[in-house]
């Protein structure tokens, strides 16, 4: 599996052979899109994509990620925090936010660009939500910040920033823009391990903890998916609000552990499942916390039961999710050595034991 540079680069052929072909069929001049960020989990396969349809791409970044940019794609140097004169002046057909998380700053280059942009696309997040114990649709009411100018991100404050981050940029764009809220994406490139942790801990064998039963629904979104749906966004200057991540229903915890066990066919992985009542018995309150799977019951209950018409209707779709398991597992092997062993386990490993013993100790038969 490609690296992040391995995907830009590939994605500048690609928009090197379209630019090429619009140069023959005497086509217009390829349309602009500015992308701030671009470079880290979402930037490369919206660029990938973005390239392929024969768009022009700048990033506009602290060039920490690419250093010396990306191959066939311009780079701003800047910061949101303020330093914003390379984006002074310039014009593009379509902007997408990537990296908007504390709002004094996204208003500040939302109204900076609006001007000067046709289109803008914010990537938001589900966290925006107020609360998760039925599932939310995109008009159900969001998080409030007690401190509009609050500048720390915290577990408290991340859905309540976005949230607000939403209303300037829709402001500055005033109907020119569309909202897409993701919940857990996932795929190659992902640097949280949290769906990635599921295959690859099931590569290494051993009896494996599951929580709550196979039927339990989760809800995620493959990055690449995400990031050809949201070119369509662009494309089409589509505008709303939009939960961007797979049908309610249409996955099951029970699929991403066999698909993960399908992956690895000589691990000998033994998946044990622990029902969620006895996980909640058995640790803190603040647990379990097992993404992309979430409790049926409680503050959490209607988490992974999110609507997604609006985006259906708007075009997304997803792969099926043993793609993206695969794929996943097939990237993360590809890493360095280093890098793999720094798993970051969604379930420490000691804790996975632990309630393994206490689970067959209580239920011998289980």
């Amino acid at each position: 599996m490609p690296t992040r540079r391995d995907v830009l680069q590939m994605g500048a052929w690609a928009a090197a052979g379209a630019a090429s072909r619009s140069l023959i069929a005497g086509n217009a001049q390829p349309q602009t899109l500015l992308i701030l960020g671009g470079t880290g989990f979402l930037g490369p396969p919206v660029t990938q994509e973005a390239l392929r349809r024969g768009w022009k791409v700048t990033h506009f970044n602290r060039g920490k990620h690419a250093v010396g940019g990306v191959e066939g794609v311009e780079t701003l140097i800047g910061d949101r925090k303020g330093q914003l004169d390379s984006l002074r002046g310039r014009k593009w057909d379509a902007l997408i936010d990537d990296t908007g998380f504390v709002p004094k700053y996204v208003k500040m280059s939302a109204e900076l660009l609006a001007p000067n942009v046709s289109y803008g696309l914010f990537v938001s997040s589900t966290s925006v939500y107020a609360s998760f114990v039925k599932p939310n649709d995109e008009s159900s009411p969001t998080g409030t910040l007690s401190d509009p100018n609050a500048d720390t991100v915290t577990d408290d404050t991340y859905g309540p920033m976005k949230a607000l981050c939403e209303q300037y940029s829709l402001a500055a764009f005033n109907g020119r823009a569309s909202v897409v809220r993701p919940g857990y994406i996932v795929g190659p490139l992902d640097p949280t391990d949290r769906f990635t942790y599921w295959p690859v801990r099931a590569s290494r064998g051993g009896e494996m903890l599951a929580p709550g039963t196979p039927r339990d629904p989760i809800q995620v979104i493959d990055v690449r998916d995400l990031a050809i749906w949201m070119m369509k966004l662009v494309e089409t200057h589509t505008r709303g609000t939009f939960n961007a991540m797979s049908p309610p229903g249409a996955f099951t915890m029970g699929e991403l552990l066999s698909a993960s066990e399908r992956a690895s066919p000589k691990s000998g992985t033994r998946v044990t499942w622990v029902p969620e009542d006895f996980l909640a018995a058995s640790w803190k309150p603040d647990e379990p916390d097992l993404p992309p799977w979430s409790p049926l019951r409680g503050d959490m209950a209607g988490a992974s039961l999110t609507p997604t018409k609006a985006a259906e209707k708007a075009g997304l779709t997803c792969r099926p999710l043993a793609d993206t398991v695969r794929d996943t597992l097939a990237w993360f092997q590809s890493l360095p050595a280093e890098r793999q062993e720094k798993l970051r386990p969604v379930l420490d490993p000691q804790r996975e034991t632990d309630t393994l013993h206490a689970w067959h100790e209580a239920h011998p038969k289980a």
